[in-house]
């Protein structure tokens, strides 16, 4: 089983000897490779839609692991009951959708051991509700694959609570460690937030001055976050 650079460093993060709950599981290759090479012991496969439920089924089938990995159709992780898991996995969604996902099931997410997550927007708004959760964040990945930036976040059982916005957005520990594709992401950050504040700024339209206001608080952010590398 091969995966992609993205889904490798998501199932690093998992925890060897846990029990995985894989939501929104497409065709289940995180669980498979895991459970494959040995690193977890079982696994369950969840997903909204019959398709990907199905595809799932016949890969772990086709590797033989049909007593080792369940399937199951679920919203979310609402299938999912206490106790069956000690990792949820959720990767390749949309952070607000990620959010409602964990909101949800809010007492059965909070009984497992591990949060692993690989939001595709909104990873402020993901780490605050992490955090909100009693999640405390103990590994983050930044990398780059077919062009495109991806970032993962591992959450253990702990209080935790950052005392700066611009470690939310862009994550505390990818600052401290002075990721490199951050940083590549944050220096076009201020170049093109800079290049729209300048327009912004030389024209005298009302309905300019509250996105202008905007931008000018998020390139704070992007500068604040580059300092970490000087």
């Amino acid at each position: 089983m091969q995966l992609s650079k993205r889904m490798k460093a998501v199932a690093e993060l998992v925890t060897e000897g846990n029990r995985l709950a894989d939501i929104g599981c497409d065709h289940a290759h995180v669980s498979i490779y895991l459970v494959k090479n040995g690193k977890i012991p079982s696994a369950i496969a969840m997903d909204i839609n019959k398709g990907p439920i199905e595809r799932a089924r016949e890969n772990i089938c086709r590797y033989g692991l049909l007593e080792r990995i369940e399937t199951r159709i679920s919203d979310g992780a609402k299938k999912l009951k206490r106790g069956e898991a000690d990792t949820i996995l959720i990767s390749g969604m949309g952070g607000g959708l990620m959010v409602k996902i964990l909101s949800e099931s809010k007492e059965t997410v909070q009984s497992v051991k591990e949060l692993v997550l690989q939001p595709q927007s909104e990873l402020g708004n993901v780490r605050h509700f992490v955090h909100e959760l009693g999640f405390s964040i103990k590994e983050e990945f930044m990398l780059s694959e077919d062009g495109k930036n991806y970032t993962g976040v591992k959450a253990v059982k702990g209080q935790e609570i950052y005392e700066r916005e611009v470690f939310y957005l862009y994550g505390k520990l990818l600052l401290e460690e002075r990721n490199l594709v951050l940083k590549e992401f944050l220096e076009y950050g201020r170049e093109s937030l800079g290049r729209v504040v300048k327009e912004l700024e030389g024209q005298s339209f009302d309905r300019n001055k509250k996105r202008l206001s905007e931008l000018l608080e998020e390139l704070a952010y992007v500068k604040e976050g580059l300092a970490y590398y000087t």
